[in-house]
């Protein structure tokens, strides 16, 4: 009997150890010329398997072998899935590498069972910078074995991190890898012009395709012009074209017929505008005073290649149509691809100054009495940025006796300095104005009327992400430039213009309250679109913020920082308080901390289904001096 059952025993041990022993089923390791039975459709993923890192890919790692499936083929604008034949689910697991971006149902790998994801996964980057490694990730199937199951790999993503990466699949008795979590794909709505998913409701964008700098902002005639460089072809740069907006309050826009075209000398890369008002060019025609642009011909976007150039078009019916100067370009090729012409009119010295990017962080200042003949005046010191130079005279702290001169540059940096018409002198800086992760290239209003006096800006919201959306990035909202003095000396401070009031609706308002740990006051408050203004005392509260749509934006009083969505910035308490301006919109979130003393603009995308705002202090009470939450409506529909 021990005998028997002895042997019994050595069986079933036997029979175990040989079921945990079952090899690994490989679903695909991607190391052949070509997908052989998978079904591609779209152009995101080529003909075969990709041999590691792609052009003007970052390097891509965590890979197993020579291939893997990288549907960055032709960049983050192509788009296409990938569908394996048909299996049987046999094993505990199925494991995968898994890179790219994080777009719930847009980049993704899924597991489809009768027609429909089971299971999903998607890449693990969310903002710009990131790693393209592959990672090990596991999804445990022991409830659908048995079944017939397909693989589908999936970009329907534009914009950053608009690919995935994937390699090594295999069904396993052994888990290697993470869980992902099972988040239900975001559903992309596109039916509604200006009310798609991801659709800014109040940040310009265009009706479709790519955009980046706002060029030739001016005021005429009860108008704000916005051109911008604009693809009329693609969702991705190239082509570029200046598109063309006005708007009577700088929020509600109408997109107009693109204002000029690429020809012989080039693409139209960024530039600016104004209104000659003394027809100083001579090509006013009739009433309306002349409205000219000046652009750089990108020559080496054409063929035959040419150099980079400026130019001039012209417009004298209020920026309907537009001509192009005969004798273009006014001013010739320097040096590098030297271009971004930002134009003013010096009134002391009765002529126009250029602002223009030169090369290698370079910039120089030109001259002209007729915006056609063009000579160098004088260069501009270092101040640690390129392209998209501005330059514009503020007061000091609201003093028109006492006034600066900024100089910018395309990622914010500036100088603060003295200009007489002949040669600008730094006296301090540079200095940075710019701390979100999505601000880039901004220009100021041209022409604003002297009874507003406002130096009004906007800037590209570099690097955001739209999946699925018509459209590939917007502008921000609209500021208001002003030299302040601090303790450290003269800054420069911006916030939202007061426009924003106009699509203020239901209001929501505290003031003198004490907010203690764990408590919510906006708990009962949703929506998408916010304009929030807050005094906040610190108190013994260590940190203090809001968590806007599953984001937080938090004040940490022993570090005395601003911090949101993965940005810092250094912000005094002043008083004895912090004064907070926060605008949320669908796809961006801004910042303004101290009356604008710090602005930190970032492109977000929040959970269509989450639209829960909070307030929150933690480690001790703090005190609400006075908190207004303005829900606001879109600028897209009209006021009922």
């Amino acid at each position: 009997m021990r005998s028997l059952a002895a042997c019994m025993i050595i069986a079933i041990l036997c029979c175990a150890a040989a079921a945990a022993a079952e090899p690994d089923i490989l679903i695909a390791d991607f190391e052949g010329k070509d997908y052989g039975d998978w079904k591609a459709t779209g152009d995101a993923f080529g003909r075969g398997p990709a041999r590691g890192t792609l052009t003007s890919q970052m390097e891509v790692s965590g890979f197993q072998g020579k291939g893997l499936v990288n549907s960055y083929f032709k960049g983050d604008g192509s788009t296409g899935t990938l569908t394996s034949p048909e299996f049987k689910i046999e094993r505990k697991y199925i494991n995968f590498l898994i890179g790219g971006g994080n777009h719930p149902g847009q980049t993704c790998i899924n597991l489809l069972v009768d027609g429909k994801p089971a299971l999903t996964a998607t890449g693990p980057n969310k903002q710009p910078g990131g790693t393209e490694r592959l990672d090990p990730c596991s999804w445990d199937v022991t409830k659908l074995k048995g079944k017939m199951a397909k693989i589908q790999i999936v970009d329907k993503a534009r914009g950053s991190w608009g690919h995935i990466n994937i390699d090594q699949i295999a069904q396993s008795d052994t888990k290697k890898g993470k869980t992902p979590k099972q988040e239900k794909p975001v559903v992309i709505k596109t039916d509604t012009l200006y009310d798609e998913t991801y659709r800014p409701q109040f940040h310009f964008s265009p009706k479709k395709n790519w955009t980046n700098d706002p060029n030739g902002l001016v005021y005429y005639d009860g108008e704000y012009h916005l051109f911008f460089q604009h693809n009329p072809t693609g969702i991705n740069w190239g082509n570029m074209t200046w598109g063309h907006a006005v708007s009577p309050d700088l929020f509600h826009w109408e997109q107009l017929e693109h204002a000029i075209h690429p020809d012989k000398l080039g693409t139209i890369f960024s530039g600016s505008a104004v209104v000659d008002r003394d027809n100083t060019a001579g090509f006013q025609t009739g009433d309306e005073k002349v409205i000219v642009c000046i652009y750089t011909s990108a020559g080496g976007c054409v063929k035959p290649k040419v150099p980079f150039t400026q130019s001039i078009a012209y417009s004298n019916d209020r920026g309907r149509t537009w001509k192009k100067y005969e004798k273009n370009p006014v001013l010739g090729h320097i040096v590098g691809s030297n271009r971004d012409p930002k134009v003013f009119w010096h009134k002391p010295t009765k002529q126009w100054v250029m602002a223009l990017f030169l090369d290698r962080g370079k910039y120089a200042l030109f001259t002209s009495p007729n915006l056609k003949e063009w000579k160098r005046l004088c260069d501009i010191p270092p101040l640690g940025g390129s392209e998209c130079p501005d330059m514009f005279e503020l007061a000091v702290d609201g003093d028109e006796k006492n006034k600066k001169w900024v100089f910018w540059a395309g990622n914010g940096n500036y100088l603060i300095g003295s200009f007489d018409g002949e040669k600008f002198v730094k006296e301090a800086g540079p200095f940075v104005s710019k701390r979100g992760a999505n601000d880039y290239a901004a220009q100021t209003y041209s022409d604003i009327p002297a009874k507003d006096g406002r130096r009004i800006l906007i800037s590209w919201m570099a690097g955001g992400k739209y999946p699925g959306m018509p459209f590939n990035q917007q502008m921000s909202v609209p500021r208001v430039l002003t030299l302040r003095t601090t303790p450290e000396g003269i800054r420069l401070y911006m916030k939202p213009v007061k426009e924003i009031e106009n699509l203020h609706e239901k209001e929501h308002s505290f003031s003198n309250v004490t907010l203690k740990p764990g408590e919510n006051l906006l708990k009962d408050i949703t929506g998408e679109l916010f304009d929030i203004r807050a005094v906040i005392e610190p108190g013994k509260a260590t940190a203090f913020g809001f968590d806007i749509r599953g984001h937080k934006v938090e004040y940490s009083v022993e570090k005395k920082e601003i911090s949101a969505l993965g940005r810092k910035a250094p912000l005094p308490i002043e008083d004895g308080k912090i004064t907070l301006q926060i605008l949320a919109d669908r796809s961006s979130l801004e910042v303004f901390g101290n009356d604008g003393l710090v602005s930190m603009c970032t492109c977000f995308l929040p959970r269509p289904e989450n639209k829960k705002i909070g307030i929150y202090a933690t480690g001790g009470d703090a005190k609400i001096v006075s908190l207004k939450v303005f829900e606001l409506r879109s600028a897209w529909k009209k006021k009922q």
